[in-house]
């Protein structure tokens, strides 16, 4: 963690709405949480798919010189997050892609930055929600 500061999120979906309703169900999991999240969801005129514009603004918005997980849903919203890494001046320095299942990665990687944890530890948490079982 930088100087105190929390890690802030990234929710890259196809869908506007997904993003969004996504961001809220994390914060009010977390009990209303401090962390950072903003949604990055479909296009700029409100279509489906992604946009690298959107997606680098909600990371700047929500960089606070901690790092930046970005989580996303389906394969485009991968290749494009990954293109604006690759570029290196689209996204805040500490920026990274985080292989998470999208709900489960984005609720756990939000309860651990809410909690104070650092981006090695927001990212570790989203991963592991690949654990859990719904059987």
């Amino acid at each position: 963690m930088s100087d105190g500061a929390p890690v802030g999120i990234v929710l890259v979906s196809h869908s506007a709405a997904l993003a969004t309703a996504l961001a809220g169900l994390a914060r009010g999991l977390a009990g209303g949480g401090t962390a950072p999240v903003a949604a990055a969801g479909g296009t700029e005129d409100g279509g489906l798919g992604t946009s690298s514009e959107l997606i680098s603004a909600a990371a700047a918005e929500v960089d606070r010189g901690a790092g930046v997980a970005l989580l996303v849903d389906l394969g485009s919203a991968v290749l494009t997050v990954k293109a604006l890494l690759a570029e290196g001046d689209e996204l805040p320095e500490g920026s990274r892609l985080v292989d998470a299942p999208f709900v489960e990665g984005a609720v756990a990687a939000y309860v651990t930055a809410a909690a104070g944890g650092d981006l090695d530890a927001v990212v570790a948490a989203a991963a592991e929600a690949y654990q859990y079982r719904k059987e």
